[in-house]
């Protein structure tokens, strides 16, 4: 299915009936890492879930987006759709901006569902930091105007060498808005959150460790922690069987 959202098409799949569930990926994935979730509850939920811009079906935005430009397009998304005060659930960065929406007061979501989500940033090791100095030191090499019209291949390799997959995979507009994201810590919202909130979280996360969803967890005053041994980031579809098993039960 599609709708049109500020003239980006917007792929997504909207299946079953009754309690609604809005259901938002991670990070370059696309609505089908639900489809598990999906056939299991659509008996008696209504799911819906789209792919975000730039990922799955959906058209990439025209320029960089920051984390309050998703959540205003989840909000005319829901619009467009017909769903009204959904529980929502969120994988990763589709956890970030759960987290914000419910937090600022943008949806009142009679629960939530976090999925080994994003939203803090990270205290880097030393190395992390060494490599992210480096960058930044050659990319100011490569940039200065005596050479940066014969260092744009060079400047390339370094971003390639130095940058995660995720943003190597991405284009130019995706990786700004990357590091818009990854550079966004919404720990100080998160006590205002008021609805019951469930946290599923692989073990052996490396992604958003399990040390992030035990801060999440403290921080919000209705919330609790499943923890799927063995996992790692995508840990309800590594044990699907008792992800969705937890999620039945809550929902």
């Amino acid at each position: 299915m599609n709708v049109t959202i500020d003239n980006i098409k917007v792929n997504y799949i909207d299946e079953g009936e009754g309690t609604p569930i809005l259901l938002l990926h991670g990070w370059g994935s696309s609505h089908e890492v639900y489809r598990g979730f999906i056939n299991t509850l659509k008996g008696r939920c209504r799911l819906v879930a789209p792919d975000f811009p730039g990922c799955g079906e959906t058209e990439t935005m025209d320029r960089p987006w920051d984390l309050k430009d998703y959540c205003d397009f989840v909000i005319k998304f829901m619009d467009a759709v017909g769903l009204e005060n959904p529980i929502m659930m969120g994988h990763s960065h589709g956890g970030r901006v759960t987290l914000y929406m419910t937090a600022t007061g943008m949806v009142n979501p009679p629960k939530i569902v976090l999925l080994d989500a994003a939203g803090l940033i990270p205290k880097k090791s030393f190395k992390q930091k060494a490599r992210a100095k480096s960058f930044k030191t050659i990319k100011w090499i490569l940039t200065r105007p005596v050479i940066k019209n014969f260092s744009g291949s060079l400047l390339e390799k370094a971003r390639r060498h130095y940058g995660s997959a995720d943003y190597n995979a991405a284009p130019e507009v995706l990786r700004k808005t990357l590091v818009s994201l990854v550079n966004t810590d919404i720990r100080e919202l998160l006590p205002n959150i008021k609805c019951p909130s469930l946290l599923i979280w692989g073990e052996n996360d490396t992604a958003t460790p399990l040390s992030d969803a035990k801060i999440i967890e403290s921080l919000i005053p209705d919330a609790g922690l499943c923890v799927i041994k063995g996992t790692g980031h995508f840990s309800f579809c590594e044990r699907p069987f008792e992800a969705n098993a937890i999620i039945n039960s809550f929902i």
